[in-house]
C-alpha cells in the first residue's frame, strides 16, 4: 500500500506541474489570466481581423481597448469627429480590472517630444494599479516617410525604458515585420496576416515574460 500511495502522490505532482505550465504558457486552463491590450489603430487591426482576436482570447482573458488616433498621455488626435481617450486615461478607466499583465502598443500618433516622460508616467501608473508585467510594443519604423525619425526616436525611448523598469518587456514588432507584406496601402495598418503576426508576437512576449 505504501508503494501505491507513493505512485499516487507522484501522479498528482506531475498533473499539478503540467497544469501550472499550461497556465503559464497561456494554455486552456480553466481560469485564464487577464491581459489588457491598450493600443491605437495599428493594434486595432486585430479587432478588424476577428481570427487574430479569437487567437488571443483562446489563451487569455483578453480585454481590448484599441482606439483610432490614440496617444500615450498627451491629448489624443481627432478622427471623424471623435477624440479617443489617451492610453493613460484608458488605464485609469479600468482600475481594478486590468489584470497583472498589460500590453501597450501606442505611439504612432505621438511625436518625440514628451514620449519618454509619457512612458515613465504610464509605468508608474500601471505599477500603482498592481500590474506586474508590461509588454511594450516597438513601432514599425519604415512605414511612414513623414514620421520615420519620430518612430526611431520613440523606439529608442522604449528600449531605454526597459532597462530602467524591470517590469517592462519589449515586443519588438519593428524587428518581426521587416521584409514581410503585413501592411495595407498606408504601410502601417495591418492586413489579415499582419494582424495575426502581431497577435502571435503578443502571445509569445507574454509567455516569455512569465517564464522568467
Amino acid at each position: 500500500m505504501g508503494a501505491l500511495r507513493r505512485v499516487g502522490v507522484l501522479i498528482v505532482l506531475v498533473v499539478v506541474a503540467l497544469t501550472a505550465l499550461s497556465a503559464a504558457a497561456g494554455g486552456t486552463a480553466r481560469h485564464k489570466a487577464r491581459v489588457t491590450f491598450i493600443g491605437d489603430s495599428v493594434a486595432g487591426s486585430i479587432l478588424e481581423n476577428p481570427t487574430a482576436a479569437r487567437y488571443l482570447e483562446r489563451y487569455f482573458d483578453a480585454r481590448f481597448d484599441l482606439k483610432v488616433c490614440r496617444r500615450l498621455v498627451m491629448a489624443s488626435c481627432v478622427y471623424q469627429g471623435v477624440q479617443p481617450s489617451t492610453a493613460l486615461e484608458a488605464v485609469l478607466a479600468r482600475r481594478g480590472h486590468l489584470g497583472q499583465t498589460v500590453v501597450i502598443d501606442v505611439g504612432y500618433n505621438d511625436d518625440s517630444y514628451g514620449y519618454k516622460q509619457g512612458v515613465n508616467k504610464m509605468m508608474r501608473t500601471l505599477l500603482s494599479e498592481g500590474v506586474k508585467t508590461v509588454i511594450w510594443t516597438t513601432l514599425y519604423e519604415n512605414g511612414s516617410s513623414s514620421y520615420h525619425t519620430v518612430y526611431i526616436h520613440n523606439n529608442r525611448v522604449i528600449r531605454q525604458a526597459a532597462k530602467r523598469w524591470k517590469q517592462m518587456r519589449i515586443a519588438d514588432w519593428n524587428a518581426v515585420c521587416q521584409g514581410h507584406s503585413y501592411f495595407g496601402s498606408d504601410g502601417l495598418h495591418l492586413n489579415g496576416p499582419g494582424a495575426m503576426a502581431l497577435a502571435h508576437l503578443f502571445r509569445q512576449a507574454i509567455v516569455k515574460a512569465h517564464l522568467h
